[in-house]
């Protein structure tokens, strides 16, 4: 990867501008501000996708540098948090009897 012609963007420059659009979209600001009490940034997806083009144009080591940081920071924040259900190593032990579905409590 030290040669600028091998490497190639996490993703392709389309989709950083798909993923700035729908971020701008009216429902997901919608959404946001409903769920989170505010809307969201959406500067990181236009400079990713900015970096990018210039990536595609100059082969410049800083926007290779900017993009893949970025990467690291979104792929680091999706492992911040713990999954909501414990995974379990085996199937319970009765898990072949009928659900209780029909019966009253």
């Amino acid at each position: 990867m030290a040669d600028g012609g091998t490497w190639r963007p996490p993703r392709a420059c389309d989709d950083y501008w798909s993923e700035w659009k729908h971020c701008r979209s009216i429902l997901n600001l919608f959404h946001n501000y409903y769920t989170y009490g505010e809307v969201p940034s959406c500067r990181q997806w236009k400079k990713d996708y900015e970096n990018c083009r210039e990536w595609e144009k100059t082969k410049s080591s800083a926007a290779k540098g900017s993009l893949c940081k970025s990467e690291k920071e979104r792929t680091m924040e999706k492992q911040k948090h713990a999954p909501v259900w414990t995974l379990r190593k085996r199937p319970p032990v009765d898990w072949y009897l009928p659900l209780d579905e029909g019966k009253p409590k």
